[in-house]
């Protein structure tokens, strides 16, 4: 057997390898279950910040930036907004919601949740940790009195 050919071959199972590894799983499978772990209570990171509820909005739509997110998903009403990393590659791939609800006009409780397509995802940065910890530095650039960067802030 030629080189050439072997290589298609080795392709070919590698890439049957990781669909099936991959499953049907999409965004759209991850983001109902983030929303259906919302539902349900049972999962999430709570935290309260002091900012008003367009200014968490505003933050957070800065965080995604920052994180260089795939496509997202608003739902203002609904008070919650959903994003995806790495969805379009074959096995990786993670969605992350954020539910931002006012307390009182100057504090705003968010809750996150995040949902990775398999187990392997550990090298994604779309985890509640690095959510929170990008979105402090927004609350800090705000409390300064500072507009939101359009790329991530100096650590």
């Amino acid at each position: 057997m030629e080189w050439g050919e072997l290589m298609k071959k080795l392709l070919v199972a590698v890439m049957a390898v990781m669909m099936m590894t991959n499953g049907c799983v999409s965004m759209r499978d991850l983001s109902d279950a983030v929303i259906q772990e919302r539902k349900s209570g049972k999962e999430g990171v709570t935290k309260v910040y002091p900012v008003s509820a367009n200014q968490a909005w505003d933050i957070t739509e800065a965080v995604f930036r920052w994180q260089k997110t795939d496509e997202v998903e608003e739902h203002r009403i609904e008070n919650y907004v959903i994003t995806s990393s790495g969805m379009k590659m074959a096995i990786f791939g993670s969605v992350l919601g954020v539910w931002i609800e006012p307390v009182d006009q100057d504090n705003t409780r968010l809750t996150v949740i995040s949902k990775n397509r398999n187990n392997y995802c550990v090298l994604t940065e779309l985890t509640p940790s690095h959510f929170y910890r990008n979105f402090e530095q927004g609350v800090d650039i705000i409390k300064h009195g500072k507009k939101l960067p359009v790329v991530p802030p100096e650590k």
